[in-house]
């Protein structure tokens, strides 16, 4: 076989040979290629693959569920304001309501209070009217007793 020098030396003998050896190794390496890239190469891009598109799925998945989740809590809090503001007017609307029943339960006492106070006073007059009739008589009987005792005669 012929040997053509790629590269030669100043004394002429080649750096490199070319022969059949270089056939058998780029046959070699050839077929190691293709070995290691059906069983090594492309199992582990098609894992890298589905590790992103697992990776990639979930991520949206997280999106998804945080929307959700968002969209629930802003529910969750309209409903609450609406709660709220149902609570407060029903407060509102017990707290008329029991000063209604204070103002007329606080006007039955004092019409109350005061029919007693009239009917004492009406009592009182009617008792020191009554007592004024008998007492009158007998207190112009004690007024002469008296005036005669001081002045020592009879007075009329």
């Amino acid at each position: 076989m012929d040997q053509t020098p790629i590269v030669s030396l100043a004394s002429g003998h080649p750096l490199i040979d070319i022969d059949l050896t270089a056939v058998v190794q780029f046959c070699l390496f050839l077929l190691v290629y293709f070995i290691a890239n059906r069983l090594l190469f492309q199992p582990y891009l098609a894992l890298r693959e589905r590790r992103r598109a697992g990776i990639e799925g979930a991520r949206a998945e997280a999106e998804r569920m945080t929307a959700q989740a968002d969209a629930k809590l802003a529910d969750y809090q309209k409903q609450l304001a609406v709660a709220r503001d149902k609570a407060g007017e029903e407060g509102r609307k017990v707290r008329l309501e029991a000063a209604a029943h204070e103002r007329e339960v606080t006007e039955k006492a004092r019409m109350q209070a005061q029919i007693s106070i009239d009917e004492a006073q009406a009592k009182m007059r009617a008792e020191t009217e009554a007592a004024r009739v008998t007492l009158m008589p007998q207190a112009d009987a004690l007024a002469r007793t008296i005036a005669t005792k001081l002045l020592g005669r009879e007075v009329t």
